[in-house]
């Protein structure tokens, strides 16, 4: 095999190149500093950030899902880390490692990173729910259905998050700055 395609194809766990893993460092660096800007932010956990998840999503279109998904999980962690909002263990690793890792789905769909995006925020989004319908029902205002409140309660800072995203992952994208593959 070239250098070239060693770098471009997914490596396992074990062995990850210098070079991948100090970028997955420095994107998961890039998502924890953008996760602090937060110009919306919700009361029970959730906001709108100023693009936190787009160099997860963009390590994921180059490096593919399984290492994306690792640099997703990290990148919870550290979330948790600065911020924890802990109700339930349960609720902590689907709102945070579950949650998070979903961002490197979009190595599932690299040729088309627009719909990756897509994939990762939706992955996201469904960890999200439902936690919101397990663990923070109790905090639903009475007569609301708690299915709709998790999905109006998520759903609206997570679409957001999607058009940001998707906004600057294309215009990244179009004008050439990352290489996804």
């Amino acid at each position: 095999m070239k250098k070239k395609d060693v770098e471009n194809s997914e490596p396992s766990f074990s062995n990850i190149p210098t070079r991948i893993l100090a970028e997955m460092v420095l994107m998961i660096a890039l998502s924890s500093i953008l996760y602090l800007i937060k110009p919306i932010t919700l009361p029970q956990g959730g906001a709108v950030t100023l693009g936190s998840m787009i160099p997860i999503i963009l390590f994921s279109l180059r490096r593919g899902c399984k290492l994306g998904i690792l640099a997703g999980i990290i990148f919870g962690l550290v979330v948790l880390i600065e911020e924890p909002f802990i109700y339930h263990p349960l609720q902590v690793i689907l709102d945070y490692p579950i949650a998070f890792g979903s961002l490197g789905l979009a190595g599932l769909t690299r040729k088309i990173p627009l719909i990756g995006v897509g994939v990762a925020i939706a992955g996201r989004f469904f960890a999200h729910f439902l936690s919101g319908i397990v663990f923070f029902a109790s905090f639903v205002p009475e007569g609301v259905n708690p299915v709709m409140y998790s999905i109006i309660y998520n759903g609206s800072y997570l679409s957001l998050e999607f058009i940001i995203s998707g906004i600057l992952i294309y215009s990244l994208i179009k004008r050439n700055i990352f290489r996804i593959y």
